[in-house]
């Protein structure tokens, strides 16, 4: 009953699993082990082709070193108003690329349009020295509003980017969710459509604590090592990083989780959308439901013991539900009920 955050879900016993198994002997440290390798490896075969691969155990730090290792301090990001680098990362981006400047774009749905983008980028003032210098495009798919980006457009922001000289970062903390509902390879939804840097995750789909680091332009992946050794990311007993991956990846319970959250988000939208005085924020294609709701119904559903997350505040009836992979049909049959019974 708790659709605040999939970050509320337990670990799935197959990760769980894969982590006791690497605690079974002792192992090489700092990466340095035969669990990490064989990951490095399987990443490479989803993906379709040779990256470097770099484990660490946060989402903020997957990002904020990935677009490090692409900006200057003297550069400029170009991401979404609404992006989890620019809301919720408490600067880190900032911090770790050394005072390099986020831009926050508008656009519908939490998804930046390509000419938009192109426009901002020419109003930049690339070369002149008293601004910034634009330096890398952040998309993130799944967006914070819930929303897909199609291999389409991301080949199309990408092909704006390189027009520019610009490097492309994907935060893909919801990467599973994206690539379910898009119904396309890995290969297609990252590199393929020009994304440079992936920020592949894990934690919020099952896993404990891990995220990758996919670097498809290997010119970018020579001053990563060092990056993460600073930030405090490269772990000793680094195995039990490639464990929960591995654990993650074996037999693509990626995906499979991924479509269970998928599918309870898509009932959730559905089955609330249909009530009398209710609308959808945005279109439900992951595992977020963000809807608008009359207030006796939202006050329903707090008394009924579901955990839910006011949007913008308490007292506000924008709800977001997060479907987690372990969320249960029959609670989000439940909640929808007990919202249509107050209506």
């Amino acid at each position: 009953m708790n659709f605040a955050s999939d970050n509320t879900a337990p670990v799935h016993p197959q990760v769980m699993a894969a982590i006791n198994a690497a605690n079974a002997a002792p192992s090489m440290p700092y990466g340095n082990d035969g669990l990490s390798r064989d990951v490095e490896a399987k990443i490479a075969a989803i993906f379709e082709r040779p990256a470097k691969v770099f484990l660490v155990a946060t989402g903020t730090a997957a990002n904020a070193l990935s677009l490090a290792a692409m900006t200057p301090a003297w550069g400029s990001i170009f991401c979404h108003a609404a992006a989890h680098i620019e809301e919720d990362e408490c600067g880190a981006p900032e911090f770790y690329t050394g005072g390099a400047k986020l831009v926050g774009l508008d656009g519908d749905h939490g998804k930046i349009a390509a000419a938009d983008l192109d426009a901002a980028l020419k109003a930049a003032g690339a070369g002149t020295v008293h601004h910034v210098q634009p330096a890398a495009v952040s998309l993130t798919n799944a967006t914070e509003a819930g929303t897909i980006y199609s291999p389409a457009e991301i080949t199309a922001l990408s092909a704006v980017a390189r027009k520019h000289g610009l490097k492309v970062h994907l935060d893909g903390a919801r990467f599973a969710n994206a690539l379910v509902a898009s119904g396309c390879s890995p290969a297609e939804a990252t590199w393929k459509a020009g994304i440079d840097i992936l920020s592949f995750g894990g934690t919020k789909n099952g896993c404990l604590a891990v995220e990758a680091i996919v670097v498809f332009d290997e010119s970018l992946a020579a001053t990563l090592a060092f990056r993460r050794k600073r930030a405090g990311h490269l772990f000793s007993k680094h195995r039990y990083l490639a464990a929960q991956m591995a654990g993650y990846l074996d037999g693509d319970l990626w995906l499979a989780l991924a479509r269970q959250s998928n599918a309870i988000a898509a009932k959730l939208g559905a089955g609330l959308a249909a009530l009398p005085g209710a609308k959808l924020a945005h279109p439900v294609q992951a595992n977020e439901v963000f809807v608008d709701l009359p207030e006796a119904a939202i006050v329903a559903i707090e008394q009924a013991g579901f955990n839910v997350y006011r949007w913008f505040g308490p007292g506000t009836q924008r709800l977001r539900l997060v479907a987690s992979w372990n969320s249960l049909e029959a609670d989000a049959e439940r909640l929808i009920a007990t919202a249509k019974a107050a209506i």
